[in-house]
């Protein structure tokens, strides 16, 4: 029986450094898979994310994400990877189009200084009223605020080594489900830092996540006062990313380097 072949490539995101930033793997196709082959393809892979893309008769690039655990509604590493990858392997301009059913349109350039630029929806937080008692005791060090967003609960903390040095109680904070954890401060070397766990929807923690930049960005720009900011999300791999807050649009850029690229062979 000869397996069908697909291409895929793994790619790190956010990073000009090879073994850093967020791996995501790339799995350009011509029709959909079923959904239980994708799922099953991402928990083979055991990255944060695996992309599936299909062009559209219209030019715009239908793209899916899904974590080892399950699908996810919107992942901004993975989006950065697969643009890097259409960029770089398909000869297409240097301006495209991705579609999702969360997000709606992302825009997405490259531009000329090697970055990748993303349009995402402004998703500011709100402050949270009424805290969780997960949320208020699963961090080991107390934040002094809360916010939350369609994604994530955000954990506001006075600087950056406090979001470097909080552990989470995982079993805690899963119980928030479908939300994650965020933790965010101001920065020294950078205009805030960020850390994110997601134990109910991917893993431990993330290693960096565009995605939360849609709320993170803006957050930050009111508090900072700076309509542009650089951000660092200090995981153990670390990324940068570099973000432009405009009303209804956060430009949320990085760079990219290529790891991997490979075939995978499906048996019917």
């Amino acid at each position: 029986m000869t397996p069908t072949q697909l291409p895929i490539y793994i790619i790190d995101a956010f990073t000009d450094t090879l073994f850093k930033g967020n791996q995501a793997a790339v799995v350009p196709l011509k029709h959909w898979l079923p959904e239980s082959m994708m799922q099953s393809i991402a928990s083979e892979n055991n990255l944060s994310e695996t992309a599936f893309f299909v062009k559209n008769s219209e030019g715009i690039f239908e793209i899916r994400w899904f974590s080892p655990l399950k699908e996810i509604d919107f992942c901004g590493h993975a989006t950065l990877a697969s643009a890097y990858v259409i960029f770089n392997h398909f000869d297409h301009p240097f301006c495209i189009t991705f579609w999702a059913k969360a997000v709606g349109k992302i825009e997405v350039n490259a531009l000329e200084n090697g970055l990748i630029e993303m349009s995402f929806p402004n998703r500011e937080p709100e402050c949270v009223v009424e805290v969780p008692e997960a949320l208020r005791t699963g961090l080991s060090i107390a934040p002094l605020e809360f916010y939350k967003n369609q994604q994530a609960y955000f954990a506001v903390y006075k600087d950056e080594d406090d979001v470097k040095n909080v552990v989470p109680d995982l079993e805690k904070l899963t119980t928030l489900a479908p939300f994650d954890v965020v933790v965010s401060a101001p920065s020294v070397a950078f205009d805030f830092v960020s850390r994110y766990f997601w134990p109910a929807n991917g893993g431990v923690e993330d290693p960096v996540t565009g995605s939360i930049h849609a709320g993170l960005a803006p957050f930050w720009s009111k508090r900072l006062g700076k309509q542009t900011l650089v951000a660092l999300q200090a995981s153990k791999r670390s990324g940068v990313l570099y973000c432009c807050v405009e009303k209804e649009r956060v430009f949320v850029s990085g760079a990219c380097v290529e790891y991997l690229q490979g075939t995978i062979g499906l048996r019917a």
